[in-house]
């Protein structure tokens, strides 16, 4: 007994120790509602919805060859570990007039993973800003429409992020272009809100 409790101090709790400090304490709470609320994209494609889902929303633009490695990116990094969880869905928002070239990009990224939750959706760029301005983030769009930042947006339409990074203060998105970002801050983030999410199902399905 004496023994089994050394081998506990000495190999068992060193490795919890690390699990919780490795991951922040950031991953032990819920993640921040930043903006209530946003615009959905449903008035653009019906077949596609920010409600009841829990999305990263983007905003490819019209140069879609310059994307290319941000996508790539993405759907190594972020969507191939989560895209099977149920709900879970890629958004992206892409000016009318590059379908062709989106299509393309999208059969690329297939070569990798199965890529049906990935979603590219058209619109005019009047809407494209309407619904990026309705983030209401500290971020703006460049002359194509684009930027390298996606968001974590919840089932109610909310975008979720961090209120107190500790490089950005207040954190709206996540730099595609960066891997050591989508590694060390947006993984954490997007294991958060499916737990949140996994935890309140096992709530309402205790309580019945």
């Amino acid at each position: 007994m004496k023994k089994a409790f050394v081998l506990i101090v000495l190999f068992i709790l060193p490795v919890v120790a690390y699990l919780f400090f490795a991951s922040g304490v950031n991953n032990f709470g819920k993640l921040p509602i930043l903006t209530k609320n946003i615009n959905d994209i449903s008035f653009l494609n019906t077949e596609v919805t920010l409600e009841n889902k829990i999305s990263v929303l983007g905003f490819l633009g019209s140069n879609v060859e310059v994307k290319k490695g941000a996508a790539f990116n993405l759907n190594q990094k972020i969507y191939k570990q989560f895209f099977e969880f149920k709900d879970f869905q890629f958004v992206m928002i892409v000016p009318k007039g590059v379908e062709d070239k989106v299509n393309e990009l999208k059969k690329e990224l297939g070569g990798l993973v199965n890529v049906d939750k990935w979603h590219f959706v058209f619109a005019e760029e009047k809407e494209v800003q309407s619904i990026f301005n309705s983030l209401k983030t500290n971020l703006k769009l460049d002359a194509n429409n684009s930027t390298p930042y996606v968001f974590i947006v919840d089932k109610d339409k909310n975008l979720r992020g961090r209120t107190s990074d500790e490089d950005e203060g207040t954190k709206y998105g996540f730099n595609a272009n960066s891997v050591a970002e989508l590694n060390n801050k947006m993984e954490d983030d997007v294991k958060i809100i499916l737990a949140e999410y996994r935890m309140a199902l096992k709530k309402n399905a205790a309580n019945r």
